[in-house]
């Protein structure tokens, strides 16, 4: 659970596990514009659509915990909620932007072997328009607000100095 003083043992976990899964996603996207026809974009960008899944369904559970804690949370400013919220909707729209393309390819979806919809002899080209005008957009915006993000933990301090870093690596 987690505590004024600190983040609980399963915030600390689904925030360090989706900080790996967007830095692989921020590089397979930066390969892919940067190498593209490569191996080396190959490696990155074959499990992109399925880590953009798992990384959906661990944004729902990290929001789901973080309302179930919201009493317990450490105390943080009207900027720094602020900022969550947008890093949350980002990672929320930006999965379905993915998903919402997929489905209008009509190519079918089985992230893991796991099929989520089958393949259609028919595209949805609005929906894949709809996608494509936002998916990679709102991912760059979400690469920078990240980073804004990583530089607040740095730059902003608890009251006893150290820097608020320190709620999600030591926790309690």
């Amino acid at each position: 659970m987690d505590r004024p003083d600190g983040y609980g043992a399963v915030s600390r976990a689904l925030h360090w596990i989706m900080a790996v899964i967007l830095a692989w996603q921020f590089t397979s996207a930066a390969v892919r514009q940067l190498l593209p026809d490569t191996p080396v974009e190959d490696f990155f960008w074959f499990p992109h659509t399925s880590l953009g899944l798992l990384l959906f369904v661990l944004v729902l559970a990290r929001g789901a915990w973080a309302l179930a804690n919201a009493r317990r949370r450490p105390r943080t400013g009207l900027a720094a909620r602020m900022g969550h919220v947008v890093l949350y909707l980002l990672m929320i729209a930006i999965p379905t932007l993915g998903l919402l393309r997929a489905y209008g390819r009509g190519r079918g979806y089985s992230p893991f072997g796991i099929e989520i919809f089958s393949r259609r002899d028919q595209e949805i080209e609005s929906l894949v328009e709809l996608a494509n005008d936002w998916h990679g957009l709102l991912g760059w915006t979400l690469i920078g607000l990240v980073a804004g993000h990583v530089l607040m933990a740095f730059l902003h301090r608890k009251p006893d100095g150290s820097p608020v870093l320190t709620y999600m690596t030591k926790g309690k």
